[in-house]
């Protein structure tokens, strides 16, 4: 059969456009209400509530950095002030105002879209590292005007509503984890289907213009600084929505929610996951999440692996977790992933000692720096041992080095394993 036939018979047994775009989707909405069945304890489904929360802040922060290339370090500001505008408008539901609880994220969304154009016009006329400075100066500036009409932020204390106060809808009260999740699971589809939707349109191809090239940009007749402005008020108005739900999920809103924890939190997010794509900030806000609900129930130190893991991933995966899925693609496409098995698994060995040792040295000396009050006496991976002896130190250190000069070993033979199969794959 000729290339041409094969290629006419291809065309034509391949699935539609609308089809294939549709799967994804489909699988998320079936996973989305599969899960809290198999997560049904209370932490399990806080959890998810949260995880929702964060795809919804970290793709529109994405689609600020990854898709307009601004690198801004209070993007929590319109995070928080959506969230303020709705647990207010939750107190007038709860004073008679007649609105349905689950449009709050509305209400977050153009909170965040106000303050969005009105910061947006002041910094996106400057780009790089000007535009980043700008946004952290900002950030200062409102947390501490927060501070100072303390009758609107509520002070340190902040602003608490009740979000079963409102008009029930189909005889929904918010009343259980279960409907707040189905409501965050509900706006973060919409929310993502949107933004995937912008970066399809003329605009959002020039919002990718704008982060490769402003220069040609301009000389092609379009103004860089207003584009930059519609992607930071798109992305606002989102984060604004993940502020909403936020507030709908506790009920509460602090100043904490505007800080620089919170920034610097979802830019974890995107970075770890891979920034400039639709998926990575997913991935990333999955896992930081976890890693700050779950970790932190464990160890005081969760912020120091978390910032270890992003220096980690910075170094050795510059495009995100992500990237390193999508590395895969040809040779998982080709069939031939049980090749880079057994290299995988020779490298798993030395890295799971220098993580081991790693953790015992980080808890042993937050054991004796930070809790001295529970004395030296500890136990760590099923093994009890003593803090202050030499004997836990030098155990420690052992399996650091072991891990590294084993990781130095392993690692040409993985990258030679590495390369084989991809020729193959690409053959």
């Amino acid at each position: 059969m000729s290339e041409v036939a094969l290629k006419t018979r291809a065309a034509r047994t391949r699935a539609p456009v609308w089809l294939r775009a549709a799967v994804p989707w489909a699988l998320a909405v079936l996973i989305i209400l599969a899960l809290p069945q198999l997560m049904t304890t209370s932490f399990g489904r806080t959890l998810l509530i949260e995880m929702g929360i964060a795809i919804v802040f970290a793709v529109a922060y994405n689609m600020l950095l990854g898709e307009t290339g601004m690198l801004s370090f209070g993007h929590a500001i319109y995070f928080g002030l959506g969230g303020y505008a709705a647990v207010h408008v939750l107190r007038f539901i709860a004073a008679g105002l007649l609105l349905p609880v689950a449009l709050l994220p509305l209400v977050g969304g153009l909170g965040g879209l106000v303050f969005g154009l009105l910061f947006g016009y002041l910094s996106t006329r400057r780009a790089g590292t000007a535009f980043a400075m700008i946004t952290l100066g900002l950030m200062e500036l409102v947390v501490a005007l927060a501070l100072i009409f303390d009758h609107l932020f509520g002070g340190e204390e902040g602003i608490s509503g009740n979000r079963t106060s409102g008009p029930e809808l189909f005889g929904i009260t918010f009343g259980s984890q279960l409907h707040v999740y189905y409501l965050v699971a509900v706006w973060m589809l919409v929310s993502l289907a949107l933004m995937r939707a912008f970066t399809r349109t003329p605009v959002g191809r020039l919002c990718n213009a704008v982060r490769d090239n402003p220069e040609r940009v301009q000389f092609l007749g379009y103004d860089p600084s207003r584009i930059r402005l519609i992607a930071f008020a798109g992305s606002s108005f989102f984060a604004g929505v993940a502020g909403g739900l936020f507030a709908v999920n506790y009920e509460l809103m602090a100043i904490n929610s505007l800080g620089a924890e919170r920034s610097a939190l979802v830019l974890l997010m995107a970075y770890i996951g891979g920034i400039g794509s639709f998926l990575g900030p997913i991935l990333g806000a999955v896992l930081v999440t976890f890693l700050q609900v779950a970790l932190s129930d464990y160890t005081q130190a969760w912020l120091l692996y978390l910032g270890l893991f992003f220096v980690l991933v910075t170094l050795f995966a510059p495009n995100g977790l992500i990237g390193l899925v999508l590395m895969h693609g040809p040779i998982a496409r080709a069939g031939l992933l049980h090749r880079l098995a057994a290299a995988y698994a020779l490298a798993l060995v030395p890295a799971l000692l220098l993580a081991a040792g790693l953790i015992a040295l980080v808890e042993i000396n937050y054991r004796l720096a930070i809790r001295p009050e529970l004395g030296p006496a500890m136990k760590l991976f099923g093994v009890a041992f003593d803090a202050k002896s030499a004997t836990a130190w030098i155990v420690s250190f052992l399996l650091v080095g072991a891990g590294l000069l084993g990781l130095r070993a392993v690692a040409p033979r993985v990258a030679a394993r590495w390369g084989e199969t991809l020729e193959v794959a690409r053959a």
